[in-house]
């Protein structure tokens, strides 16, 4: 085991090494396979290249280093293509911070069985004369990259519940094709989400 494994628990090391192809002997040598690619494109400013950040695109992909690359790279661009998403970043801005009070995301205290984290959406719970769609969509980007740090979350992965329930046409409304797919995008090339499947 290397220090980039540690804190994973031994069924999780286990489920990494059989279902994600991830073998402590050869991780180093995985990562810099990955890291050698970004000079393939300079087009894209990789702002993170260092070992624990490139581990999560090559679990997200089981291992393939250029499908793992292709990931890095989508989720560079994805940030640079969306800039003004990315302004202010942070908790403490209104938008985001008043969408997190509302539960954009919530999360269970409980992992389902196989590990992974639960998110819910209540869509019904947005209220859109104090935050917009994007400020939604901003707060579960931001809590997804805070979870994604923890290294049995990025084996386990995450579920996303989203209950339509008592949505109102008026907030339909604000879901236009642009939004839907700015916030597919982000969730797939972001936090490596399959959504359909």
């Amino acid at each position: 085991m290397t220090h980039l494994q540690a804190g994973l628990s031994p069924e999780t090391l286990e489920k990494a090494r059989l279902e994600l192809n991830e073998n402590p002997d050869t991780l180093h040598q995985d990562i810099q396979e990955v890291r050698d690619m970004v000079i393939t494109r300079p087009d894209i400013g990789f702002l993170r290249t260092d070992d624990a950040f490139i581990l999560r695109f090559l679990r997200a992909r089981k291992f393939q280093h250029f499908e793992a690359f292709r990931l890095l790279a989508q989720y560079f661009e994805y940030r640079q293509q969306n800039l003004d998403m990315f302004k202010s970043f942070k908790a403490t801005d209104p938008g985001i911070k008043q969408a997190l009070k509302d539960g954009f995301p919530g999360g269970l205290a409980n992992l389902d069985h196989y590990g992974r984290k639960i998110l819910v959406l209540f869509a019904a719970n947005w209220d859109q004369s104090r935050y917009t769609l994007v400020d939604i969509l901003r707060a579960i980007l931001l809590s997804l990259e805070a979870m994604i740090e923890d290294p049995e979350l990025q084996v386990n992965g995450f579920v996303l519940i989203i209950d339509w329930s008592n949505f109102t046409f008026k907030q339909a409304s604000k879901l236009t094709p642009s939004m839907l797919r700015l916030a597919i995008e982000g969730l797939q090339v972001t936090f490596f989400f399959s959504l359909f499947s």
